[in-house]
């Protein structure tokens, strides 16, 4: 995977979606993927990119 082809959010942070809403909805502002994994920590549901990796909290 080359770096040119993301936005460069860093993959590490989990963004907050109030502060970083989708730039097109349902997409990952970093790759522009549709597909995400869900998931649940400390009672906050997290979308993840398969993709890329980047992740928001909803």
């Amino acid at each position: 995977m080359s770096e040119e082809r993301f936005n460069g959010y860093d993959t590490n942070i989990i963004y907050d979606y109030k502060e970083y809403p989708d730039k097109k909805s349902g997409r990952c502002d970093n790759c522009d993927n549709a597909q995400f994994k869900s998931s649940v920590k400390n009672l906050i549901f997290i979308r993840e990119c398969q993709k890329c990796g980047m992740k928001k909290s909803i």
